[in-house]
């Protein structure tokens, strides 16, 4: 949890907790229960007033996990341009420090901005309701969030996107479905990147495909290759109908 590891602090100023929370005087592991219930309520709050408004401008907003390295950038920037004439895009960029995801995805002609979390491990959604006020997404479009590269945090903050995209490379292990359960199991999507490398590893993707279905057993899975481009027909055809589903139930 996020008071344990010291990223649980929402508020903009160090040492207060966000507005509308009330302080807590008893101690040890009760008031530790409490903080994180009020931490996560208090984000549940601004999620949902994000989901109504993203839902009622029709824009699919999809958050992309996965560790460090796993190609969640370099993901976003073949998408961008391989499918920039016929989707329009905006994408959040989350990372401790620089701009430099950013950087490389504004290099694509799209439109983005990037959240520094400073010593936090993972975006939350008043960052994402500041962001939205900035990028001002158009309806019908998709609003990619790139998390933080982490496999804990992001799995319980709710950010009021649509769905989280899960990218999990070979160079990784198979196992990382069960070690990281909470993650895998609320993913909407689950993409098996770098599969160009399988043949220079000893990555079993059955046994990893194995350990996925344990904590999510109906999740959709694209194994794909980004550099090579292998797969990548499905991911967009994915996209797509995500897309216009969220378009058709715009209230």
């Amino acid at each position: 949890m996020c008071t344990t590891c010291g990223c649980g602090e929402t508020s903009p100023e160090p040492g207060r907790l966000p507005t509308g929370l009330a302080p807590l005087t008893d101690t040890g592991p009760l008031r530790l229960i409490r903080i994180e219930q009020n931490v996560l309520g208090h984000n549940d709050a601004l999620a949902r007033q994000n989901r109504d408004w993203l839902a009622r401008n029709g824009v699919l907003a999809l958050n992309l996990v996965s560790s460090p390295g796993s190609g969640k950038t370099s993901l976003l920037e073949r998408t961008l341009t391989e499918l920039g004439e016929q989707l329009a895009f905006t994408v959040i960029e989350g990372d401790q420090q620089t701009a430099r995801d950013a950087e490389r995805i504004r290099a694509t002609g799209t439109r983005a901005v990037q959240v520094n979390t400073g010593k936090g491990c993972h975006l939350d959604a008043h960052q994402i309701s500041q962001a939205l006020i900035t990028l001002a997404p158009p309806g019908g479009s998709v609003l990619f969030i790139e998390n933080v590269g982490n496999l804990v945090c992001p799995a319980l903050f709710d950010l009021g996107e649509a769905g989280k995209v899960v990218i999990l490379s070979v160079t990784e292990g198979e196992d990382k479905p069960v070690k990281y359960p909470d993650m895998f199991r609320r993913a909407a999507l689950v993409i098996l990147n770098k599969i160009d490398l399988l043949p220079h590893l000893e990555f079993d993707v059955d046994a990893c495909l194995g350990h996925l279905r344990q904590v999510n057993p109906d999740v959709p899975v694209l194994e794909l290759s980004v550099t090579r481009g292998t797969g990548l027909s499905a991911w967009y055809a994915w996209l797509q109908d995500q897309r216009d589903q969220a378009v058709r139930n715009r209230p």
